[in-house]
């Protein structure tokens, strides 16, 4: 699969999302759509989505669609993934991201090999390794809110060092979630576990999706064949 058909399959399913009629527009423009129910981003937030060089964005009303056209006037596709240059043209209050966003084509996994063990999405040994990494990192995986089989490394006494799985989104996205105990990072575990779980959604027909705020992860996602796309914020503006 080429990049511009990826790229293409990936739009269709943030227009989907959208909640709302919309589309992606020329590169180096943007399209703000009203949507209370988007799925862009959480309910009474706004969502701004983009993907090779074009922006979709949605607000919960026509108040704020009119505030972020306005703030998106210029050089939108730079803005949309730059809370800290859209400061001084929103109100912003609280905002998630920007992250990025990267995805696998069907023929492009590049597998890691080694052993992994699946685990069901309740077993103790992930909370255990939730405890381990904090709050913060946990809640970043979304390991506890997985749909699909947990697969995981474990050191000889049982313990999960990294797992990964994926939540399966409406309009056939698998959103992978990973996590890695802090004591044994940089050392291949995350792309050990994704790996499996990253054919496990091509397997079911699903477009595998990797969202990542640190270098680490990108590198992690890249080294397992996914493309960097695009990015996503969500702002809260009062």
């Amino acid at each position: 699969m080429t990049n511009e058909v990826l790229l293409h399959t990936t739009r269709r399913r943030w227009e989907a999302l959208a909640g709302a009629p919309a589309a992606f527009p020329e590169p180096g423009r943007a399209a703000v759509v009203v949507s209370p129910r988007s799925g862009l981003c959480p309910p009474g937030w706004l969502g701004l989505v983009t993907l090779g060089g074009s922006v979709l964005a949605t607000a919960p009303d026509e108040r704020r669609a009119r505030l972020l056209r306005a703030a998106l006037r210029e050089h939108p596709a730079d803005l949309a993934g730059d809370a800290e240059r859209l400061r001084p043209l929103l109100p912003i209050g609280d905002l998630l991201g920007p992250a990025t966003l990267s995805y696998l084509a069907p023929d492009a996994l590049l597998p890691h090999l080694g052993t992994v063990h699946q685990l069901p999405g309740d077993d103790p040994g992930l909370r255990d390794l939730e405890q381990r990494t904090g709050v913060a990192d946990a809640e970043e995986s979304g390991l506890a809110g997985l749909t699909s089989p947990v697969f995981a490394v474990l050191a000889e006494d049982g313990r999960v060092l990294a797992a990964c799985g994926y939540r399966t989104w409406p309009f056939g996205i698998a959103h992978l979630g990973v996590l890695t105990d802090p004591a044994h990072r940089a050392r291949g575990l995350a792309r050990r576990a994704a790996s499996p779980a990253a054919r496990h959604a091509l397997a079911a027909g699903l477009l595998p999706q990797w969202r990542a705020r640190i270098p680490a992860s990108r590198r992690v996602a890249a080294r397992l064949g996914f493309r960097e796309l695009g990015t996503q914020l969500s702002l809260f503006i009062r």
